[in-house]
């Protein structure tokens, strides 16, 4: 499955894995793309709607990890 803002890139490998730093760098690389204020909103209560797991998963469902 393609995520939904492929031009958007998140790197977590060597990165801190701490679930809220990485919503932290997701939310950045979705404004600096541009993403519209609303579908940033968006992404930031999926990803905190859940565990860790969901955090990861609604990453790769919106961007592209690396």
């Amino acid at each position: 499955m393609d995520p939904k803002f492929p031009n958007v890139k998140l790197k977590m490998t060597g990165e801190d894995g701490n679930a809220f730093f990485i919503i932290g760098r997701a939310l950045t690389a979705l404004r600096k793309a541009g993403v519209s204020a609303e579908e940033v909103a968006q992404f930031r209560a999926e990803a905190m709607g859940g565990d860790y797991d969901n955090v990861i998963q609604t990453c790769m469902k919106w961007m592209e990890v690396e």
